[in-house]
């Protein structure tokens, strides 16, 4: 009896068990069929457009760092003679002057005054290398801000004339109207500045580059002309825009250094970001092909706002 007892429990134990189960396993799936999926929800939407754009304006920030580093190092060897030539002859000065070598106290006063010009001509380069030293570098994000025209201008001359001077090069500048204002990131816009001007001085043996701005209200832009003694060809190194990209990844990922031509297709680039536009102009001449070139950048004026008297 007790056995046959054990074996009606058991089977209904199995039976329970069973029945529990496929209750349960009927019950999950139409919860899992009446739950909403969130996965894609969860997803954050990402614009892949912004984010590209934003990728590339990162990398043209970088380039645009790693050739104002050149232009400083540049800047650097360009003037270590600079730097020499005068302390050379500030050192023999002094040498002779404690070496009592002079025939009678009015050329001593002489030496000690061409010591003092020496002096200041030291002081003054070393200004101009702290002045380079001390230009920022551009951000990734652009700043778009009304800057000073003549400003601008005179900086660009500042930081170049001593590297100009080194090649026998002048730097030349036409004053600008110190009431007009252009609507550009500050950073950006002297880096492309700088590289522009940088760009020239090597290829030229010596003459000047002259920098003016004209200024046209109807079509509310202000043009930076650079007038440098060079052919039109010298600009017409052939580029594309994927050539461009390619470049640009690569000096991004290996530090290489662009070639002009891709210079200025990244300053071109650059301007555009910032609604600004780079040309190249020939210098009409008797010659029947313009030995001059015109370079122009074309940046947004700052429209003042008009004040309505009562």
């Amino acid at each position: 009896m007790t056995s046959w007892m054990n074996w009606v429990y058991l089977a209904f134990g199995l039976g329970l068990g069973l029945g529990s189960r496929r209750i349960a396993q009927v019950f999950g799936k139409d919860k899992l069929a009446k739950t909403p999926l969130h996965s894609t929800s969860s997803v954050p939407n990402i614009d892949t457009q912004t984010v590209s754009k934003k990728l590339r304006q990162t990398q043209i920030a970088y380039q645009l760092v790693c050739e104002l580093s050149q232009f400083k190092a540049g800047f650097l060897v360009r003037t270590a003679h600079e730097l020499r030539s005068p302390l050379n002859s500030l050192i023999g000065l002094h040498q002779l002057i404690l070496s009592d070598l002079c025939d009678n106290p009015a050329e001593e006063r002489e030496f000690v005054a061409q010591a003092h010009q020496l002096a200041l001509k030291l002081v003054k380069l070393l200004d101009e290398i702290l002045d380079v030293a001390r230009i920022e570098n551009s951000s990734n994000e652009l700043e778009i801000q009304p800057l000073q025209l003549t400003a601008i201008i005179e900086e660009i001359a500042h930081l170049t004339q001593t590297v100009a001077a080194n090649r026998s090069i002048k730097i030349q500048v036409s004053p600008a109207d110190p009431e007009v204002y252009i609507l550009a990131d500050p950073h950006w816009l002297r880096a492309v500045l700088l590289n522009l001007v940088d760009i020239c001085i090597p290829k030229m043996e010596a003459g000047s580059i002259t920098i003016s701005s004209q200024t046209s209200f109807d079509t509310e832009a202000v043009d930076i002309f650079f007038d440098v003694p060079l052919p039109i060809d010298t600009w017409s190194e052939p580029l594309d825009a994927m050539q461009f990209e390619q470049q640009l990844s690569a000096a991004a990922v290996d530090n290489k250094v662009l070639s002009a031509g891709f210079k200025l297709l990244l300053n071109q680039t650059v301007l555009e970001l910032m609604q600004a536009k780079l040309s190249f102009l020939p210098i009409p001449s008797d010659a029947d092909v313009a030995q001059n070139t015109r370079i122009q950048v074309t940046i947004p004026l700052v429209i003042p706002e008009v004040e309505f008297l009562e």
